[in-house]
């Protein structure tokens, strides 16, 4: 007898419910943030809850999955902008949209110190995006256009202050995020000729002594 055992889903079946998982969980967790149930998820993407387990064994295996679906996108964003002609303008371009990103989904904040981060996975994609945001910035400190003592890790982390800046408007003025942006892009760009009054962290931390407070 050939054919999927019946009561099962068949395989085209499966990769239909996970697309749906995925889509309701990202539509979900960016709107809501990460507290979320996994019942409204499943409801959300018309399936039952046991359809979620049957994907992702646990809500932070759920909420791994759709990082890593928001880190890629910005690192797509990232490699495209390394071959820009305009190293200033690619990092700008990179720095707006990260923080889209992080306007537009609350739950990408939220995970920040969070056991999903200890998913091998996305540590190797975050590790991929420090990497990449330091390429960019190290192209734009060879142009001159940036602070000579701005590393890559400093532009990512930014990011995520930007976004924490502007939080308490955007529910009433959901550009305001773009004020805040162009503040620290003169902070980069600027030549007073004065030193940081710390090194450069050596790397994006990846744990948070709070990982319920967000970015």
């Amino acid at each position: 007898m050939t054919g999927a055992t019946s009561g099962a889903p068949s395989r085209s079946d499966a990769v239909r419910n996970r697309r749906l998982l995925l889509d309701a969980a990202a539509k979900t967790f960016a709107e809501r943030g990460v507290e979320v149930s996994i019942a409204e998820i499943a409801q959300c993407a018309g399936v039952g809850k046991g359809t979620v387990f049957r994907h992702f064994s646990s809500k932070e295996e759920l909420l791994a999955a759709i990082m890593l679906g928001m880190l890629d996108e910005l690192m797509d964003t990232a490699t495209e902008l390394l071959t820009a002609d305009d190293p200033g303008l690619a990092l700008r371009e990179f720095m707006a949209a990260g923080v889209q990103l992080l306007v537009r989904d609350r739950a990408f904040c939220e995970v920040v110190g969070r056991p999903s981060l200890q998913n091998p996975q996305v540590r190797a994609a975050i590790d991929r995006l420090c990497d990449a945001g330091e390429a960019l910035t190290a192209r734009a400190r060879e142009r001159g256009v940036v602070r000579p003592d701005l590393t890559g890790t400093d532009v990512v982390l930014l990011l995520a202050g930007i976004q924490h800046t502007a939080a308490p408007l955007l529910s009433t003025e959901p550009q305001a995020w773009r004020r805040y942006l162009e503040l620290a892009l003169d902070g980069i760009t600027a030549r007073t000729g004065r030193e940081l009054p710390h090194p450069p962290p050596r790397r994006l931390p990846l744990a948070s002594p709070h990982p319920d407070s967000g970015c």
